[in-house]
């Protein structure tokens, strides 16, 4: 009922709210960060772009993805990078890459 309450300033009791809104409310409850935006994420990349040209080093991202944070095995990597992001220069644009890991 409180979180309903501070949802709905309209005073409708039956007020639907969409995922989106809600997953931020379970995340408080239940003493989680929310998730970060695509845009989050690419910032963050972003700090291993040394070109500035908005790609990353396969290795690097795959150095990234299995040692910090919320790390993922060396099969998941692989089935991300499988999927036609890395460049014959051995690059991927992690812009795109961010996008299509969320999607």
């Amino acid at each position: 009922k409180k979180i309903q309450a501070e949802k709905d300033s309209d005073g409708n009791p039956d007020k639907r709210i969409t995922f989106e809104e809600f997953l931020p409310i379970l995340n408080s409850v239940k003493g989680q960060p929310t998730p970060g935006s695509a845009q989050d994420f690419i910032e963050g990349l972003r700090v291993f772009d040394k070109d500035g040209n908005g790609t990353i080093n396969a290795a690097e991202l795959r150095h990234v993805l299995t040692s910090l944070g919320e790390k993922l095995s060396d099969e998941d990597v692989d089935a991300l990078l499988n999927q036609g992001n890395v460049d014959s220069s051995g690059a991927v644009n992690y812009e795109e890459f961010v996008r299509m890991v969320m999607a």
